[in-house]
């Protein structure tokens, strides 16, 4: 294998968590003397496509219809027109011609089978999932849509992802007994795939604490996206119920549907011990991370399918223990309670969390090696290079 194509609706220098792993990933890839040819959409390209170079790694952007932040009809609309308009501007660039031995798609978005199926017959070669979100399913057991017409058009583009890919990679072992509800691909190789994260150079933070009134301050941190998928209110609830702890303050960075309102929220309740600030650069987030105390994981309670995100990692490998809210059952609550890096709730009670939240408190002052253990686990279980390494081995011919 010589010659692979990533494809990903987020890559650097964006600032999501799949931008970040997947050009961990890449670079990975380059040390095996693999090369990648990452496909990514572009809504504001002026020309059909544009081949760039960062950091080795060739990365072919082509023009598509915008589905960042934007109503939910029109993204919809957007992304499934989206993959035959890439292959339009694919066929355009002088890569087109160039023989794949290997096709790897990340997931979110669902709507990427019609692009990777024709890359796959052009080149004859096999395909890879990276399925970090089992949509539309998620969106059901919040209540976002019913079993209606919406769902049925979701569920039959979900299945043809699946149809196309050779081996799909989960990133929790239960999302494995979801695909015993699919007969027709119990015969596919289904594998969990964990998350990854490769070490990165400590560099300078925009955001300074101690310029702030949470200066001096136990800092639960949050950074990422803030959507309905996360179920953010619940920090707001805590945050409250904490009011009156002055040594214990919250930091959330990122961005998503829900940021504004959390904001405003915070401001209507007059929260006086938690800040909002956008989002920053992935390189900045380590040292956001050593200005705190305990990273914050948040997943909406209704959610049935399992996810470790990939903020966990980046806390893990900043030596940052967590406090988990999140949903019943979740692989991640087992996993942080055996290897002892933080707390988990999964419960309603906001007094129950608070009291959580203050053990946890209380404990990262007395146990010094809870921090090493979040790092070691980093290592051992969300490496780059196994990630790397099982993906080689299915796309082996």
């Amino acid at each position: 294998m010589r010659s692979i194509a990533v494809i990903t609706d987020s890559y650097y220098p964006a600032r999501t968590s799949a931008a970040a792993q997947l050009k961990d990933l890449v670079i990975e890839f380059n040390k095996y003397g693999i090369s990648s040819l990452v496909i990514v959409p572009d809504s504001d390209l002026d020309q059909a496509w544009k081949l760039e170079l960062l950091n080795g790694v060739r990365v072919l952007r082509l023009k598509s219809p915008k589905t960042k932040d934007v109503v939910y009809i029109r993204r919809t609309l957007a992304e499934f027109f989206m993959p035959y308009f890439m292959w339009m501007r694919y066929l355009m660039s002088p890569l087109s011609s160039e023989k794949l031995d290997g096709v790897i798609w990340y997931s979110p978005t669902i709507f990427w089978a019609p692009f990777v199926k024709r890359l796959k017959k052009k080149s004859s070669c096999g395909s890879y999932l990276i399925l970090r979100d089992i949509f539309p399913e998620w969106a059901l057991d919040l209540g976002l849509i019913g079993k209606g017409i919406a769902y049925r058009f979701f569920k039959w583009i979900e299945a043809s992802q699946y149809k196309i890919a050779d081996t799909i990679g989960v990133q929790a072992s239960k999302n494995i007994e979801y695909f015993k509800s699919w007969p027709k691909f119990n015969s596919k190789n289904i594998e969990v795939l964990q998350n990854w994260l490769s070490e990165t150079t400590p560099s300078l933070c925009s955001i300074s604490v101690g310029n702030t009134f949470l200066a001096g301050r136990k800092i639960f941190v949050y950074a990422g996206n803030m959507g309905v998928a996360q179920g953010m209110g619940v920090v707001l609830d805590l945050a409250e119920s904490l009011v009156n702890r002055g040594d214990i303050g919250f930091l959330m960075v990122g961005r998503g549907s829900e940021y504004g309102n959390l904001k405003r929220e915070a401001l209507n309740r007059s929260l006086n011990n938690i800040l909002f600030f956008d989002e920053i650069d992935s390189a900045e987030i380590p040292a956001l991370y050593r200005q705190c105390s305990i990273g914050l994981v948040i997943l909406d309670p209704r959610h049935k399918t399992h996810n470790i995100p990939g903020k966990f990692l980046s806390y893990m490998q900043s030596g940052l223990p967590v406090l988990a809210k999140i949903n019943r059952g979740n692989d991640l609550v087992e996993l942080i309670n055996e290897t002892q890096v933080g707390s988990t709730y999964t419960g309603s009670s906001v007094g129950e969390l608070r009291d959580i939240a203050e053990a946890l408190v209380d404990k990262i002052m007395t146990d010094d090696e809870m921090s090493l253990r979040c790092k070691n686990l980093a290592k051992e279980l969300f490496s780059t290079e196994v990630a790397v390494k099982q993906i080689m081995k299915a796309l082996a011919p």
